[in-house]
Formats: C-alpha cells, structure tokens, sequence
C-alpha cells in the first residue's frame, strides 16, 4: 500500500520568529513615546525609503521647529521642505490636516492620552485623522506608544502569504485584523520585523531565495520557487 505523503504544518508565528532570529537577531521593542513625531515620520515614508523620508523629516524639522510653526505653514512651504521623499504635494496636504485636526481635537500635539485607551479605540482615533490607514496607525502604537499594534508594510504582506499565515487575495486591511489576532502582544514587534527583514533579505518580491533560507522546509511557498530553479538548471 502506497503511503500519503504528510503535508508539513504551518510554522506558528513564536516559530517564524525564533528561526529568523538565529539569522537576524531578536529584535528589541524600545518605544521611543514620540508619537506625533511618529505619525508624520511614517505619512512621509509612505511609498519611499526610510533614508528619504528621514532627509524629508530633518528638512522639515529644521525650517519648523515646532508643531505649530509646522501647522502655520502654507502647505508649499511644507511641499518644498519634503519633496526629496516623493509624493509632496499629497504628503504635506496629509501632515497639514492632521496637525490642525490633532489641535482641533486636543488643543495640544501630545498623543500620550492614546497609551491610555483600548487598543481598538486608540486605533479607530487615529484612523479618523486625514490620511491616516491602519499601517500609519499601528506604527504610531507600536513604535511610539508599545501597544501591541502590527503594522502591514509590503513585505510582512508577502512573507504571511508564502508562509501561509493568510490566504493569498487578502488585502492589507484584512492582514492586519489577521495577523494580530495571531500573536501575543509580546510577539508583535519581533513578528513586524523579522518579517521585514527577512522581506528585505531572502524572501524578495522577485526571485526569493528559498534555497538559503531558514523557514523553506515548512513553507508552503518554497516547493514552488526551489521547483523552477531546478528546472531551470536541468533546462
């Protein structure tokens, strides 16, 4: 009698981290507790690289040094300021909104009350600013802040996929609700960054390479990738 090949489980998220730890490190969760220094960090990464929107950050920082100055400013100011990160004309109507808003609601730029509520309640408030997604929102709670909030970038999206954590049509949104259901508030900074680094490192959108990397004995995605080199080296 022929037998079944057992299919491999899943790799459980405490898994996945501990395995990329030996290649990446552990990383460790320091929030900083700037939180509106966090929020335009993160609306001036948006679709750029971190040193970008870190040279736009400084930029902006050094010609408005404070929040005020910075919510005074006509929105070409902020423009000029941040263009090096891309996307300026969006991004300072996006900084400009949520400042006003911020001081429309609290009189004040401290964001410290949010560590304060429920997770659910600091998340929809910063959803309800202009511009501000759940990624935004969860990097502000999770960097900031220390709450247990994962943020969805495009590599922790692809990584969950091929790892099979979430089906692979699921949209970022969803991810989110996903993904943090599944892990321990003290996994939930070590899951966002291996996940980017391992995003970054071997498990590329184009061409991963499975055959070096730690997890591809239990990752759904591996056979398929592994497969097509194969062929292509007997080809």
């Amino acid at each position: 009698m022929a037998k079944t090949k057992t299919k491999a489980l899943p790799l459980s998220p405490a898994e996945i981290v501990g395995r990329l730890s030996a290649l990446y490190g552990r990383p460790v969760w320091r929030p900083h507790e700037d939180a509106m220094t966090e929020l335009v960090l993160t609306i001036l990464s948006q679709n750029t690289s971190d040193t970008n929107s870190g040279r736009a950050f400084m930029r902006l920082h050094s010609r408005f040094p404070t929040w005020k100055e910075m919510m005074a400013a006509a929105p070409e100011e902020i423009e000029a300021e941040i263009r090096v990160g891309g996307l300026a004309p969006t991004k300072s109507g996006r900084i400009k909104g949520i400042l006003e808003e911020v001081w429309r609601r609290t009189a004040s730029f401290d964001l410290s009350f949010l560590g304060a509520m429920s997770l659910a309640e600091a998340k929809a408030w910063l959803r309800s600013l202009p511009g501000v997604g759940p990624k935004t929102a969860a990097c502000v709670l999770m960097f900031a802040l220390g709450r247990p909030a994962l943020p969805v970038d495009t590599h922790v999206q692809r990584v969950s996929q091929r790892l099979g954590l979430v089906p692979a049509k699921t949209g970022a949104a969803e991810a989110h609700d996903l993904l943090e259901a599944m892990l321990s508030p003290e996994e939930v900074y070590p899951f966002h960054v291996s996940l980017i680094n391992h995003g970054r490192g071997l498990c590329k959108a184009q061409r991963p390479l499975c055959a070096e990397c730690p997890l591809n004995d239990r990752c759904p995605a591996a056979p398929v990738y592994l497969g097509k080199k194969r062929v292509k080296r007997i080809a």
